[in-house]
């Protein structure tokens, strides 16, 4: 048996189990979301689901990565007109989230969400920048979701 082999394999394990564990992206992405939005505190991970907390919003939640999407963005505020801070908070994360400048996520979503009402229902899908985004009312309040598919 080859002593110079086994000892090359005995260190490179060594040199394997020394190296840091990495986290993940989605976990990574949720810290810099807290690091850079003012209020944000990261809550518990679910099925590949990190739940945030804001004040602006009620409900706030990033979804990691699936097959044929990117992470997804996900708030939920009680009233039926969203403040502006919760526009900026939402705007500010999708921003953050998918690499775009601010002022084109904060576009979409106001776009989006005044489109709600009498004339075009209660649940718009709009598509802004390569963003789909969906607004929508209920009788406890307004939620928005942004999304991109991957690119192929």
């Amino acid at each position: 048996m080859n002593f110079k082999c086994l000892g090359l394999a005995a260190l490179g394990m060594v040199a394997l189990a020394a190296s840091p564990a990495r986290a993940d992206r989605c976990d990574d992405l949720a810290k810099q979301l807290a690091g850079q939005i003012d209020g944000v505190t990261i809550g518990e991970t679910r099925a590949g689901v990190i739940y945030l907390k804001h004040p602006a919003a009620a409900r706030a939640t990033l979804g990691c990565s699936s097959r044929n999407r990117q992470n997804d963005f996900y708030a939920f505020t009680p009233v039926k007109k969203p403040s502006d801070a919760f526009v900026q908070f939402a705007a500010t994360a999708a921003a953050l989230i998918f690499t775009i400048p601010k002022g084109d996520a904060e576009r979409g979503a106001r776009r989006c969400l005044k489109r709600i009402g009498l004339l075009r229902g209660n649940n718009i899908t709009t598509r802004y920048r390569k963003l789909d985004i969906l607004c929508n009312r209920t009788k406890s309040g307004t939620s928005i979701s942004i999304s991109r598919e991957k690119e192929q």
